[in-house]
C-alpha cells in the first residue's frame, strides 16, 4: 500500500454537549462534554483507520488546546506529524437542545498565518514525503492564500494530491491553475455555484466535472450528489456510484468518510472508478452512525456491491 499523508492546517478540539433547552438569558446547565479531534484531514485519517488502513496526519497545532488535540489523536492511534501553528489551536462547540433535537454549532476562526509561515510550512511538508497520496481537506485558516493547493502541488510533486476544499480556494482551483491536483472533490451545492446554474441530473454533474478537468482544475473531479451518490470525471470516462439505500442516522462525517474510503482504495492500487465506489460505500456507512461518528469497516465492506458503479455516456 502506498503512503497517505493528510494535512489539516485549521484543526479544532471539538466539544459536544447537550442541554435541556437552548435559550438566551439564563445559565444553561449542560451534560458532561465529549472531546474529539476535529478538522477535515484529521477526520479523513480517522476514517482510513476505521476502514482498516493507516495514514499519517500532518497537523498544525499550538498552545494548551493544541496539546489536547495531540493527546486526542494519540488516544485514537493516529500517527501524527505536528507543525507549530502561529497561534492557539481553536475549539469548536456543538450544543444539542434535548427538547427539540436541534443542534447549535459554534465554529471559531483559526490563527492568522503569514507569508513566511506558509513558505516554511511548504518546505516542511515536502520533506516529510516520499511519494504516495496527499490529502488536503477542510477549511484553511486566515492568511493561507487561495492558491495554496497549487503551491502544495509544487511542493509535493512526487505525490498525488487530493483536495476537498470550498470557498475562494475552490474557485481558484476551478479556473485551471497550474500545476493542478490529481483529484478535486466538491458537493453539488459548490458545483452549482461554480457552474452558475443548477445541475439537476447526475449526467449534468458529470458533464460539469468533465468541463473542470478540461480546464485543468484537476486530473479527475468528483462531485458528491448526496442521496444520488457521486459522479467522477476521469481520464477513462465519466462514472457514477450510487449511494446505498440505508437508514440515515446522521450525515455528519459522510464527506470525510468518502474521501478516506476513496484515497485508501487508490493507495491499495484500485482504479479511480473502483475507488469512487469504495468512497460511496464509506459515505453510506457513515450516515448509518450516530452523531459525529465516522464510517465502520464492516458496514462499508458490506455496502460496496450496493453502491452500483456505472459508466455514463460522454
Amino acid at each position: 500500500m502506498q503512503d497517505i499523508l493528510t494535512i489539516t492546517l485549521n484543526p479544532a478540539v471539538d466539544l459536544s454537549t447537550s442541554a435541556a433547552a437552548v435559550a438566551p438569558g439564563p445559565k444553561l446547565r449542560c451534560d458532561a462534554p465529549v472531546f474529539e479531534p476535529g478538522g477535515g484531514g484529521i477526520n479523513v485519517s480517522r476514517a482510513i483507520r476505521n476502514l482498516g488502513g493507516q495514514s499519517r496526519a500532518f497537523v498544525a497545532t499550538c498552545g494548551a488546546m493544541g496539546a489536547k488535540l495531540e493527546a486526542l489523536l494519540a488516544a485514537e492511534n493516529i500517527p501524527t506529524i505536528t507543525y507549530p501553528a502561529p497561534g492557539e489551536t481553536r475549539q469548536s462547540v456543538a450544543v444539542t437542545d434535548r427538547q427539540t433535537g436541534a443542534q447549535y454549532r459554534f465554529v471559531l476562526p483559526g490563527p492568522e498565518w503569514t507569508t513566511s509561515n506558509v513558505a516554511d510550512l511548504l518546505a516542511r511538508i515536502g520533506s516529510d514525503l516520499s511519494g504516495g497520496y496527499v490529502v488536503l481537506s477542510g477549511s484553511q485558516p486566515p492568511g493561507i492564500p487561495d492558491g495554496f493547493a497549487t503551491q502544495l502541488c509544487e511542493a509535493t510533486a512526487q505525490s498525488r494530491l487530493i483536495v476537498d476544499t470550498s470557498g475562494t480556494a475552490l474557485i481558484h482551483l476551478a479556473t485551471g491553475a497550474s500545476p493542478a491536483p490529481y483529484l478535486l472533490r466538491m458537493d453539488s451545492e459548490e458545483a452549482e455555484a461554480l457552474a452558475g446554474r443548477s445541475l439537476p441530473d447526475r449526467r449534468d454533474s458529470a458533464a460539469f466535472a468533465a468541463q473542470l478537468v478540461n480546464k485543468g482544475a484537476a486530473q479527475a473531479v468528483v462531485i458528491a450528489r448526496g442521496a444520488d451518490g457521486s459522479v467522477l470525471a476521469a481520464p477513462n470516462g465519466l462514472w457514477h456510484a450510487c449511494a446505498a439505500d440505508v437508514p440515515v442516522r446522521s450525515k455528519i462525517g459522510a464527506g470525510d468518510s468518502f474521501v478516506g474510503g476513496m484515497v485508501l482504495a487508490l493507495a491499495r492500487g484500485l482504479s479511480l472508478p473502483e475507488a469512487l465506489q469504495r468512497g460511496a460505500a464509506a459515505a453510506s456507512a457513515a450516515v448509518m452512525t450516530d452523531g459525529t461518528q465516522l464510517c465502520k469497516r464492516a458496514d462499508a465492506d458490506a455496502l460496496v456491491d450496493r453502491c452500483t458503479l456505472t459508466q455514463l455516456p460522454a
